[in-house]
């Protein structure tokens, strides 16, 4: 029975120098190794693992290669979202044209994989955020809600399906309180939504569980030990 995992925030960085993250805490230790041993370990070939964002430092294209190659060589097929670190992702055409067979991309649409639809799109910081700038952020929160408006009309042109929802930034608040795109989720039928950016400590605010009929899970590769967290089973 085919499976779906998640794990985002790989930060992988194979052509890059000096974005060693152990810098961030011993939890980053050899975390390229223990993500290949904890994947291998885990996945089939016939599951699907999404990567909700922050998938290499590459600044490029070229740069994030390497990464990409490595997420190949692993087992499964993937489904990747841009996160708020992946400078090389310069849009999505581009970003389609170039990937490895066994890897594809969702930005603010819709892909179909065997009995089950994902959507995607990064989210943003809320105005409930203490570091929220009207100047800076409005403009992104706002693009950010049409886009995840976007990707649930894809989805809902397709039914019957388990339906899956991928953000980059948390759908709720510090105080587990749920953000606009959390509302936005509501009254669509969601099974599941995963989500990453958050780390360390922060992952202690990070709400996991049902909400409105929806499963929401934390899957930031430091706070599940870089070994891919299962999602469903189809």
């Amino acid at each position: 029975m085919p499976r779906i995992f998640a794990i985002g925030d790989l930060h992988l960085s194979l052509s890059v120098e000096n974005k060693a993250m152990d810098v961030f805490g011993p939890g980053w230790a050899n975390h390229v190794d223990r993500l290949r041993e904890g994947w291998q370990d885990t996945v089939g070939e016939a599951d699907l693992v999404l990567l909700p964002g922050d998938i290499s430092w590459g600044l490029r294209l070229e740069e994030a290669a390497a990464d990409l190659g490595f997420i190949h060589e692993l087992k499964g097929t993937k489904i990747l979202l841009r996160g708020n670190h992946d400078y090389w992702w310069t849009g999505y055409s581009k970003v389609q044209s170039i990937l490895p067979p066994s890897i594809r991309a969702v930005q603010n649409n819709a892909l179909v994989w065997g009995d089950a639809i994902i959507g995607g799109t990064r989210g943003w910081n809320t105005p409930a955020s203490p570091d929220f700038s009207e100047s800076k952020d409005r403009k992104i929160f706002e693009r950010e809600k049409l886009r995840l408006s976007l990707s649930l009309q894809a989805m809902d042109a397709r039914e019957g399906r388990l339906r899956v929802f991928m953000l980059h930034y948390p759908p709720f608040n510090e105080k587990g309180g749920p953000t606009d795109f959390a509302a936005l989720l509501t009254g669509h039928g969601m099974d599941h939504c995963v989500y990453g950016h958050l780390h360390g400590r922060s992952c202690l605010g990070g709400f996991e569980g049902d909400y409105e009929g929806t499963r929401y899970t934390l899957v930031s590769a430091d706070h599940l030990r870089f070994v891919p967290r299962l999602i469903a089973e189809i």
